[in-house]
Parts: C-alpha cells; sequence; structure tokens
C-alpha cells in the first residue's frame, strides 16, 4: 500500500473555533462537525474507500463526506493511499488519528449507559468490532483462549482472545476455532448483547460455522455498562 505525501497540519482549515486553550475545547475544533468522529470511527480497522465509507456512514451525503475528509486531510488526521488493484484510491487515519482511538471507546461505554441509547438503529461493521473492543471483559476472559472470524456484508474481521486480551484484525487468513457470517451489524450485536440464539438468526441470513460451543464463550466475554435510571440520569441537573 502506498501513502501519498502528506502535508504540515493546516490551521486555517479548522474554520470556526471555540477560542478556548483547553486541549478538549481544541479537539472540538478539530473533529466536533456533525459525520467527523463517525469518518474516523470507519477507518479505525484499516484504508477505506469513498465509496465505502459513504456506505458505512448513513445518511451522509457525498458533499458532506468530500467536506469531512478534505478537513480531516488538512489537519493531519486523515491521509490518502494507493490500494493494489483494483480498490485503487482510499483513506485511512494517521498515526495521530489512531490515537483517537481510545476517546471512541470511552465515548461510547460512557453513551451506552444513556436511556435515551436506541440500540435498534443502524450499525455499521466497525462500529460493531470497536464495541467488541469497548465492552471486552478482562476478567471474564481469563483463561480463554480462542479465535473467531465475523464477516459482515462485505467485510471480514479475525477476533484473537488469548492472555486477558482481545485483538481485532481485519482480513487476515490465520486459522480460527468458528465463524459467522452475517448480512450487517446489528444481527451480530442481537446475538452478543440481546441474547439471541444464532439459531434464531438463521433464518436472517446469518451463517456459522465451526466450533460453537467456542463460540458460546465468545459472546460471554463481553458487557454492557448499566443503563441510568432515568431519576439517576437527571440527578446532578440544575433545579
Amino acid at each position: 500500500m502506498k501513502s501519498e505525501k502528506i502535508t504540515n497540519p493546516d490551521s486555517d482549515a479548522i474554520g470556526w473555533s471555540y477560542n478556548d486553550s483547553c486541549g478538549a475545547a481544541h479537539a472540538l475544533d478539530l473533529v466536533g462537525e456533525r459525520w467527523a468522529l463517525l469518518v474516523m470511527r470507519e477507518m479505525m480497522f484499516g484504508p477505506k474507500r469513498f465509496t465505502d465509507l459513504k456506505a458505512s456512514l448513513q445518511g451522509i451525503s457525498a458533499n458532506v463526506l468530500t467536506q469531512r475528509l478534505t478537513k480531516l486531510e488538512a489537519l493531519g488526521i486523515v491521509e490518502r493511499v494507493t490500494l493494489p488493484p483494483p480498490a485503487g484510491r482510499a483513506y485511512r487515519l494517521t498515526p495521530w488519528g489512531e490515537e483517537a482511538r481510545p476517546i471512541f471507546m470511552v465515548l461510547g461505554r460512557w453513551g451506552a449507559r444513556s436511556p435515551m441509547h436506541d440500540r435498534t438503529q443502524h450499525l455499521s461493521a466497525a462500529s460493531m468490532m470497536l464495541s467488541f473492543e469497548t465492552m471486552f471483559s478482562a476478567e471474564s476472559a481469563e483463561g480463554v483462549t480462542l479465535a473467531v472470524s465475523i464477516a459482515i456484508g462485505a467485510e471480514e474481521f479475525r477476533i484473537r482472545v488469548a492472555g486477558g486480551t482481545l485483538t481485532v484484525e481485519r482480513g487476515g487468513r490465520a486459522p480460527v476455532d468458528a465463524s459467522i457470517a452475517a448480512p450487517s451489524a446489528p444481527l451480530i450485536a442481537a446475538w452478543v448483547y440481546g441474547g439471541v440464539p444464532l439459531e434464531a438468526l438463521e433464518p436472517e441470513g446469518v451463517r456459522v460455522d465451526g466450533d460453537r460451543d467456542a463460540l458460546a464463550t465468545f459472546r460471554t466475554l463481553f458487557v454492557l455498562p448499566p443503563t441510568l435510571g432515568l431519576e439517576t440520569a437527571s440527578d446532578g441537573g440544575c433545579e
């Protein structure tokens, strides 16, 4: 994969600013516009073509996606690369852009506690994999060693658990204990987080191969944070 020339970050690309020297405020200057963080999220597991980014981000227009990519590139967060044929031109996070990964995990865990969080809405493959990294329980994984392949649409990921850690890789050819293929990420979420048996999802297009006991163990390794009660969510507000 060939990386194109990276220019120095362009401070003029920030545009509107909070004019606040707090690092968090400046981070919002950089990526606080609508869609910007989600565009970054979609590249957390490797480069993506423009068409693939647009397909993953339900509701974004081509013009807005172009604007966000242009700004992120000018700021040094995203760079253009040339992938081997037939993929061609694509975008990926720069090393600095990849440093934002823990932010997504903390923000995702925090947001998942909201009683207003609707888990039935659109979910991309990258979102699903990032949720695995976020909700992984090292305590539950103690003594567990396994590897599974999960394909969501045209994207395939290999997830390995060993030594109390979890790693997610897009693509790859390493052997796995079991594999699952699903037409959409919400079906995988329904199995892992919603408690829906795989057998009940097979009529929806989910295909399973390999050791189902390994998949049953895999499913137990992810724990959602407790949802705030409506009364608790309002505590601490102004009266």
